[in-house]
């Protein structure tokens, strides 16, 4: 048994920062000591808690079962993440970024929040990740987030949960939506993407598997710090899949996310 810090969009935050992006999270903990661990390990990683909140409650956290072949399977207690609000602070904050990053949530009226949010940020670019909890739900409870999006990270399974299609037809169907770019996790085949200009397959780097929770945090990591230097579509999805194939060859979310030195190979 291992306790560690995770989160889809703060997972993904963190491996930005690791690659030496400046960075900010909005979000909610509770008034706990994992609320304080939370925060002092945010700025240990140099990520900006500006957007943060405190409330009376606890923490979230998942409990995540991993099997032998490195599969996991999630029970999420969202707990202060339940209360998150978009006030003019944090709307001013988010519109400071070139990219915001929207994972998805457990409790009924974040994603509310999140549509208002979105509607709000002029110039700033869109990047979701909407995870089988949004997913499940189908298309149109989406559409209104997906439709601003520029850039949707989704698995195989999720986006046959959200389209009722295979991961190419359903990425047609996104794209017709609004979504101006697709990318999708294929596991050991590694990622299709898809523009209206252009279909991409993008090998995965072999990795020996150890444990596959956040493997598409870090994969959407990789491929958003590919698109802030100004890679093309495949570029993005090769550093993508090198970033994610680092995170699965060890146990947790971040244990195996990569450092500076990584990015400064890719920019050489």
């Amino acid at each position: 048994m291992k306790k560690s810090f995770g989160g889809s969009a703060a997972n993904t935050v963190v491996a930005l920062a690791r690659l030496g992006k400046r960075v900010g999270f909005i979000g909610n903990i509770g008034n706990d000591e994992e609320g304080k661990e939370m925060l002092r390990d945010f700025e240990k990683e140099k990520v900006d808690i500006a957007g943060i909140r405190k409330f009376n409650d606890k923490t979230g956290f998942a409990l995540c079962f991993v099997d032998s072949s490195g599969e996991r399977a999630l029970y999420v207690y969202p707990g202060a993440n339940d209360f998150l609000s978009i006030d003019e602070e944090r709307l001013s904050y988010a519109k400071k970024a070139e990219i915001l990053h929207l994972s998805s949530f457990v409790g009924g009226t974040s994603i509310e929040e999140q549509k208002k949010l979105v509607e709000e940020l002029g110039n700033v670019k869109i990047s979701f990740a909407p995870g089988e909890l949004y997913a499940s739900k189908g298309l149109a409870f989406v559409k209104e987030i997906l439709s601003k999006s520029y850039v949707v990270f989704l698995n195989k399974r999720e986006i046959k949960l959200l389209t009722g299609k295979n991961y190419e037809e359903g990425a047609e169907e996104l794209l017709r939506a609004g979504a101006k770019v697709i990318a999708i996790t294929l596991g050991e085949e590694g990622c299709y993407i898809a523009s209206k200009k252009e279909k991409l397959k993008v090998k995965a780097f072999p990795t020996e598997v150890i444990d596959t929770t956040g493997a598409g945090d870090a994969f959407a990591a990789g491929f958003l710090f590919g698109l802030l230097e100004g890679k093309d579509l495949y570029e993005c999805g090769k550093i993508g899949n090198r970033v994610a194939s680092l995170c699965i060859s060890k146990v947790g979310a971040r244990e195996g996310l990569p450092y500076r030195e990584f990015a400064l190979q890719i920019l050489k």
